[in-house]
């Protein structure tokens, strides 16, 4: 018999924390004592598989200015962790903020864009200066002065300033030298070179704050800057800030995030991921403006794809800040004005949100929450309560978050660990050769009628999605050339969007600048088969916690172990086995097809990208005078002679896509419970050891958790998609 914990826990209700350290220790030691038996390699793997890593991400969005840094200095307590923007500054770069579980050390691992990348990047830019003056004569009077638009101003004052903070005011004449990448210029970050990530360690806040503001924050707005200094941040991927003692992250991360994505194609690829991987967003901006300033409405409008249908955001906070900043009201004190206004800012934000079409399309009204947010206020203690700050509301947000996820992960290894001790003890005490085998033959039937009912759920899900595409296919042929010539013509089409066009076609339809201004060409060309199937797929792959996929159809695939224990007592510790299995399966399906669904979503894009690929390639050859029109003219050319294939090969794409999801979810449901039945029913152990002890303490643990899932005192739910990874099939 293993041993056991020293001091057992009695009279008491568990939770999953209580409960672990001690769950995981059994499980160590009857690992240790396993024989050598067929059933040996099996029970590793299963007991292996227990523990699960994985976090909860929020992703903070916000413009320049708007309080994100402050914001999330004041949620996690800690006043000097991330600089606060002024003078045009504003953070370039992905910034992860999460619990240092190792020491009492304020930490940043950053890690570098590749050198290749970055050479290419300056390749690129060096040949944009070197033709700027062959491409005068495209110029026009028809640049748009609406500051909200892109044109070439952005895409100089971009590489201008990328450059200078690499440089210095010497960029020109390392550009002409053609010595960019010499090591010298990369002395104090000889990581990059060696494609290491550095580490920076303090003992304060303060001091790793003065030492990362370099790796992650643009100096200024203006490129022309004439104090230019050594920034690195056009160098970084991302930062990944560790802080000491904060309990509310030790399953959460907190994700700055830069605008609409990225200039840079590594830190845009990682931008996407982390934006589809959020379960919650922020959106930041000023109390003030929180209705009529744009961006941040365009930041949620342009992202809600990856968010919804291509991502698995459950929530999606609206924080307007500043909410202590107002005039002093006549006859109405300073609180009493402060009150009021939040609670009109509520109602006024609640209003705009129900009037977007396209994040309605992706979102219900009970996924959105408005927040109106002072962190001066709460942090200095003065005029405000902390509640009338509502810091101390999103700080029970993510406490929360953060232990339902522990608690999710904990159940599940419990669970598991639960039904492992059953299969080991129910082989060693047998049951009788007859009975496994009726048992055995009962089973096998209803997993076949089961896989049955599965197979035609999910048959119905994708005849009603391919019957959407169709549609969308018929829409984006005729919408095509109506798409193009917007696209094309951007503000006129003259001079204010010439160099912002080469940009987009070097990056293969794909352009954001440094100011989070997007355009993309593929996405613009695929719009309508999206819109097409929006609904229908989030039907089938919700996202809400309440609702699963494919209608619930793996939820509701049950073996009805609970009633055959009943009728066969000679084997219930077998089938408590199989339930736990028949849960942990589900539950790793659940994530896995949350995690496919974004490639299935996004399969539509990037087919269009792929069909594209070769007309950038051509595009990008015209040089000189008549450019701007000899590549339009290349890009519509090509649109006309593929689009009756285009669109079609990117529904046939999505479906082949669903089809191979389909195959897989029955293949896996099917191997998994095959094999499970079959080692419960077939194995006769007397070998192996002894863990009744052991069961009846991991038994009452697990029943204490179980019991407070029911009674709905746990986040936990039978069949819920944890969060753990994604197993793969």
């Amino acid at each position: 018999m293993a041993s056991l914990p020293k001091k057992p826990r009695h009279g008491k209700e568990h939770t999953g924390e209580d409960v672990l350290p001690e769950v995981e220790e059994i499980m160590a030691s009857v690992e240790s004592k396993l024989p050598q038996t067929e059933l040996k390699d099996f029970l590793e793997k299963k007991i292996g598989g227990l523990k699960k890593e994985q976090r909860e991400l929020v992703g903070v969005f916000g413009h320049t200015g708007a309080g994100k840094s402050s914001l999330i200095n004041a949620v996690i307590g800690v006043e000097d962790l991330l600089p606060s923007g002024d003078l045009g500054a504003c953070t370039t770069v992905i910034i992860k903020v999460e619990a240092n579980k190792q020491n009492q050390k304020y930490e940043a691992e950053i890690e570098f864009i590749t050198k290749e990348d970055f050479k290419e990047r300056v390749q690129g830019w060096k040949k944009m200066f070197l033709n700027d003056t062959d491409d005068e004569e495209e110029s026009s009077d028809d640049s748009s002065d609406n500051e909200d638009d892109m044109n070439d101003d952005d895409v100089k004052r971009d590489a201008v300033e990328m450059l200078s903070a690499v440089y210095g005011e010497q960029w020109k004449e390392i550009l002409d030298k053609n010595n960019f990448m010499d090591q010298k210029h990369f002395r104090k970050i000889p990581e990059f070179l060696n494609s290491d990530k550095k580490i920076l360690t303090f003992k304060t806040a303060e001091k790793l704050s003065e030492k990362l503001v370099i790796y992650t924050r643009s100096s200024s707005e203006d490129g022309d800057d004439k104090e230019v200094k050594k920034w690195f941040w056009p160098l970084v991927k991302c930062v990944t800030v560790r802080v000491p003692n904060k309990d509310l992250l030790q399953n959460v991360t907190l994700v700055d995030l830069p605008g609409n994505g990225d200039c840079n194609k590594g830190r845009d690829t990682m931008w996407k991921g982390v934006v589809q991987g959020c379960s919650t967003v922020w959106i930041v901006t000023e109390i003030k403006r929180a209705v009529s300033k744009t961006e941040a409405w365009e930041i949620l409008k342009s992202a809600s794809r990856y968010l919804g249908n291509g991502g698995q955001c459950k929530n999606i906070h609206f924080i307007c800040t500043h909410s202590d900043v107002i005039a002093q009201p006549k006859g109405q004190s300073l609180v009493e004005a402060i009150r009021e206004r939040n609670k009109r800012a509520k109602v006024e934000v609640m209003k705009k949100f129900g009037e977007q079409k396209m994040v309605k399309k992706h979102f219900s009204d009970e996924c959105f929450k408005v927040f109106t947010v002072s962190s001066t206020k709460f942090q200095d203690r003065q005029l405000l309560e902390p509640a009338d700050t509502e810091v101390p509301e999103l700080q029970k947000f993510l406490q929360k978050l953060n232990d339902c996820h522990s608690e999710t992960l904990n159940y599940q290894y419990v669970s598991g660990a639960y039904g492992i001790l059953s299969l080991i003890q129910g082989a060693r005490c047998g049951g009788g050769d007859a009975v496994k085998a009726e048992v055995k033959k009962v089973l096998t039937e209803k997993m076949e009628c089961e896989l049955q009912v599965v197979q035609k759920s999910m048959q119905k899900a994708t005849d009603a999605l391919e019957e959407c595409l169709q549609s969308g296919v018929e829409n984006s042929k005729s919408s095509c050339d109506n798409v193009l010539e917007s696209f094309l013509n951007h503000q006129g089409g003259g001079s204010g969007f010439h160099m912002t066009l080469k940009c987009v076609i070097e990056k293969y339809g794909v352009h954001t600048t440094q100011k989070g201004k997007h355009l993309n060409l593929n996405e613009d060309l695929a719009a309508k088969l999206m819109d097409s199937v929006d609904e229908e797929f989030r039907k089938t792959f919700p996202t809400e916690s309440n609702l699963k996929p494919f209608n619930g159809t793996i939820s509701s695939f049950s073996l009805d172990t609970g009633k055959l224990i009943k009728k066969y007592k000679d084997v219930e510790l077998q089938l408590e086995f199989l339930r736990t299995e028949e849960e942990k399966i589900k539950i790793e399906l659940h994530e896995t097809i949350r995690q496919r669904k974004k490639e299935i979503y996004s399969s539509l894009t990037t087919t269009i990208e792929e069909t594209m690929q070769k007309c950038y390639e051509d595009a990008q050859k015209c040089k000189g005078k008549g450019s701007l029109e000899k590549t339009r003219n290349i890009i519509k050319q090509h649109v006309r002679e593929k689009k009756d294939d285009m669109f079609e090969q990117a529904k046939a794409a999505m479906m082949s896509k669903l089809e191979d999801l389909k195959g897989k979810i029955l293949k896996k449901l099917k191997k998994t419970m095959q094999e499970s039945i079959e080692r419960a029913l077939n194995s006769d152990e007397q070998s192996l050891p002894d863990v009744k002890e052991e069961l009846d303490l991991v038994t009452k643990y697990y029943k204490d958790l179980k019991k407070n899932t029911d009674e709905g005192t746990s986040p936990v739910s039978a069949d819920q998609p944890g969060p753990s990874a994604a197993q793969g099939f």
